[in-house]
């Protein structure tokens, strides 16, 4: 890493937090960094000591699966005096199971005086973002590598990318979606009239008008927030691109990602209920009075 990346303007003109940084923004971007050090002195020679603050990062061991507390184990904080700016790789230890490492690539920069300076990260390992659950992934068969390309394109910033990739895949696979709310809300005893509905919309050749037919059709226990996850993403894939910025479709994206995330947890949650609510009935009603 012995490169000297430019700065561009644009991408300096709002500071965040070293965290924000670390935790929040995707590999490729400089950004100016309000809390990156501080001065120090030894022996008469001053330099900067870049800070390690606490992260809270996903962890994918088994003892943890979720967000946990990461704490710097190593790597090189100092920019001397003579230098212009330092290339380190930051390694990061997770503290709930102490086995998982996320490994950032950097090139920082201080300012003449003062806490501020700006990074720039070549990469991570793993890879940034929140890993994509398995049961969202089952929904799209062998698309899933479709499904993966836009979140690459998702994590790399690339808003248009993202979208048509997570449109095409949803609109390839709106039939395996329905037919697993289909069979939650057939295991979930839903009136015949709503069934019918879904099954008429795997019909319809049309995406939009598909997800708008079933807009009143879903079980309670599928609803986020109270709202239908369908037509959650019809309002959102419905959007032409040529119609949005690249900001917009990142943003629209993201959105689509987290919906799809969640209906996958709930379809998944409902299932699992149901079956181990039979477990316990056929366990009780075996019991000899």
């Amino acid at each position: 890493m012995s490169e000297d990346k430019e700065t561009p303007a644009n991408e300096t003109a709002e500071s965040i937090t070293l965290v924000d940084f670390l935790q929040s923004t995707p590999p490729g971007q400089f950004r100016e960094v309000s809390d990156l050090g501080v001065y120090k002195a030894s022996s008469g020679a001053r330099y900067f000591e870049i800070n390690t603050p606490d992260l809270t990062l996903f962890c994918s061991s088994s003892a943890c699966m979720g967000p946990r507390f990461f704490r710097f184990e190593g790597g090189n904080q100092i920019i001397h005096k003579h230098q212009k700016f330092t290339n380190t790789y930051f390694v990061y230890l997770c503290s709930n199971c102490a086995e998982k490492r996320k490994i950032f690539s950097l090139q920082i920069r201080a300012e003449e005086q003062g806490s501020r300076g700006a990074c720039y990260k070549f990469g991570e390992e793993p890879a940034y973002g929140v890993p994509t659950p398995p049961r969202l992934l089952r929904l799209f068969g062998d698309d899933k590598d479709i499904f993966l390309k836009g979140r690459r394109c998702e994590n790399q910033g690339l808003g248009i990318g993202a979208f048509v990739y997570y449109r095409r895949v949803v609109e390839n696979h709106k039939n395996q979606i329905l037919d697993e709310i289909i069979r939650v809300s057939k295991r979930l005893e839903t009136p015949n009239a709503t069934i019918e509905l879904l099954e008429n919309a795997k019909k319809e050749i049309q995406f939009s008008k598909a997800l708008e037919s079933v807009r009143d059709a879903l079980p309670q226990a599928l609803l986020i927030n109270g709202r239908n996850p369908l037509t959650l993403l019809h309002s959102a894939l419905s959007k032409g691109v040529h119609e949005l910025t690249d900001a917009r479709c990142l943003e629209l994206a993201h959105d689509v990602r987290v919906v799809l995330a969640e209906l996958a947890e709930r379809l998944g949650q409902a299932l699992k209920d149901e079956a181990e609510l039979n477990s316990a009935v056929n366990r009780l009603s075996d019991i000899k009075k």
